[in-house]
């Protein structure tokens, strides 16, 4: 009797008002995450994955499927993530903290190179740096006279270079939101008090911006260790493998408990780094600068280094946004990639079919999958961002409320674990899960439902991290007057928490909308014939051989990111135009 008496206090102690949302958000994200990974890990202890992990960490074979892969992996994730902080870092403080001319445009500029595919980055790379290591056509450097080395054209520091000049924009909108937050009053305090710029810059403003830094980090190495059009374009002719590359290859071949293996190894390498970067912002005092206050941001003037900085960062930009893309619409337009310049043509873009050109293929726009696709990926975009700001918004607010207790730790750990599941162990996952009827659930296997998952769960750590690092800014004291007065949750949500947060909320949400509207990964295991996405046809095509047509495709996918970068930035100044007075 005495333990039937206990069991309904320990329920009614739950599901009380402060115990609920952190329980039913860690249920929801238990679904979106968990059950994939215990899919994949009940996959691996079948016979035949325990097969798979004698083969992968105990066999002839362990050196190319697991050790050298995974140092290439994560001398990579490092790399890229130390040269993504650099550059993202600097022109943050570029931007929101100096009076360089042409702030608004070198921060549209910053956050550009991220809505490039990394593919077709890696393709622009091959257009111009490629020798005759693999024969056929050479890129643009080689066919004009130029001997270009092997370590530039493969390998692992064309990978790196590449990821670093995708990635870095990621970087860049993390800390600039952050620096955006900073209060003028503490900077011109300073000021007062005598402080140097470099006693304010490493005082006040890095420890403030410290979680940015971190959340960049994080993401920045996620992003590259899970990477696998980068290394598989750029690693495969000098067999330089990524753990993603391997996963990718497993999987593709049918080998789907290796792959799952090597999934979970890279999991459980990259979870030490997640702890400790998680250990490091918790354990850390933080520093509110958001209040019930107006604030408005200082701007440090920069003198006569004003247009030589300006220049630099409009030099890092134009090399890694206007230079891609002009060797991508040159190269949509050339017949040979020995001539980018000369001899252009519309063929790839409208041409007719049954001509000589292209092997009698017809250009893009008179393809009949062409405009299903565009539709279904500017579908899939909205829909996947609307979820995981909702979901996003309302977890970053339960872990920073709930912050120190075991529920908002666990939904801390939970909710970014998607960033250390690769994007095709995710999908092959969902297909094991959903390809088959599940009691009342309905195969669900080539709809867009299935997509729309499967991207939620691997994409929520992103929605999540924008508004962690907004709403740990935020102070309590707001939050409780409302309560105070009577104010309901979901109105002090709407009302109160949602504006203060908007602009990180609507970073997270574009940076959403931008991965899935380019993302391959995820979806080249889950599409189907009635869910083309442009990502896949571009892909495809690059996969026959047809570059003009991949990187006319390409191009397509970067003015889609492009008007949602824009109207987002519209609608950040319009919500919130008091942060720029």
């Amino acid at each position: 009797m005495t333990g039937l008496a206990i069991r309904p206090r320990m329920f009614a102690r739950l599901f009380k008002s402060r115990n609920l949302m952190p329980f039913v958000m860690v249920c929801i994200t238990a679904i979106l995450v968990i059950f994939p990974l215990l899919r994949i890990m009940q996959i691996s202890l079948t016979p035949e994955g325990l097969e798979a992990w004698k083969a992968v960490t105990a066999s002839p074979l362990s050196t190319n499927l697991l050790w050298r892969p995974i140092a290439n992996t994560m001398l990579l994730g490092a790399g890229v993530a130390t040269g993504c902080l650099l550059l993202g870092g600097f022109l943050a403080w570029l931007v929101v903290l100096t009076d360089v001319p042409g702030r608004r445009f070198l921060g549209v500029l910053s956050t550009l190179p991220f809505m490039i595919p990394s593919f077709a980055a890696a393709l622009a790379w091959g257009t111009l740096f490629r020798n005759d290591r693999l024969g056929g056509q050479p890129g643009y450097f080689v066919a004009n006279g130029m001997t270009i080395p092997d370590w530039l054209a493969w390998g692992l520091l064309p990978t790196l270079i590449v990821l670093v000049a995708h990635y870095y924009s990621l970087a860049y909108t993390m800390i600039a939101a952050a620096l955006s937050s900073v209060s003028a009053d503490l900077v011109e305090s300073a000021e007062m008090a005598g402080a140097k710029r470099s006693r304010i810059l490493f005082g006040i403003i890095l420890p403030v911006v410290t979680p940015a830094l971190v959340s960049g980090g994080m993401l920045t190495f996620a992003g590259a260790v899970s990477n696998f059009a980068a290394p598989a374009l750029l690693g495969a002719p000098v067999r330089m493998q990524t753990l993603s590359t391997r996963v990718y290859g497993m999987v593709q071949t049918g080998n789907i408990e290796r792959g799952y293996v090597l999934a979970l190894l890279l999991i459980v390498a990259a979870a030490a780094l997640l702890f400790f970067s998680d250990r490091l912002v918790s354990g850390r005092k933080a520093f509110v600068t958001v209040t019930g206050k107006g604030a408005r941001t200082k701007r440090f003037p920069l003198g006569k280094w004003r247009w030589p900085l300006f220049f630099v960062a409009l030099g890092l930009g134009m090399m890694t946004t206007v230079i891609p893309v002009i060797v991508l619409f040159s190269s949509s337009m050339a017949q040979q990639s020995s001539g980018l310049f000369t001899n252009w043509t519309l063929h790839f873009w409208i041409g007719p079919a049954g001509t000589d050109i292209a092997q009698g293929q017809a250009g893009i726009f008179r393809n009949p999958l062409l405009m299903d696709a565009i539709w279904t990926t500017i579908r899939l975009g909205l829909t996947v961002a609307t979820t995981t700001m909702i979901i996003g918004l309302v977890i970053a607010h339960t872990i920073v409320r709930f912050k120190g207790t075991f529920l908002g730790n666990l939904l801390s750990q939970l909710a970014f674990l998607p960033l250390f599941i690769p994007s095709i162990a995710m999908a092959a996952a969902y297909i094991a899960m959903y390809g088959t009827s599940v009691g009342p659930i309905p195969a669900l296997y080539g709809t867009f439902t299935l997509l729309v998952l499967a991207a939620t769960a691997n994409l929520m750590p992103y929605a999540v991290q924008s508004g962690r690092a907004v709403l740990s800014q935020i102070s309590n004291d707001i939050e409780e007057s409302a309560r105070m007065t009577g104010a309901n949750p979901i109105r002090r949500m709407t009302e109160i928490i949602l504006p203060l947060a908007i602009r990180g909320i609507f970073a997270g949400g574009l940076l959403v909308f931008i991965k899935i509207v380019r993302d391959l990964s995820l979806v080249v295991l889950l599409f189907s014939s009635t869910t083309p996405v442009l990502s896949m046809m571009a892909f495809n095509y690059a996969g026959l051989g047809f570059m003009q047509f991949a990187n006319a495709i390409t191009l397509i996918i970067l003015v889609i990111c492009l008007i949602a970068s824009a109207l987002v930035h519209v609608l950040q100044n319009r919500i919130q135009g008091w942060k720029t007075a």
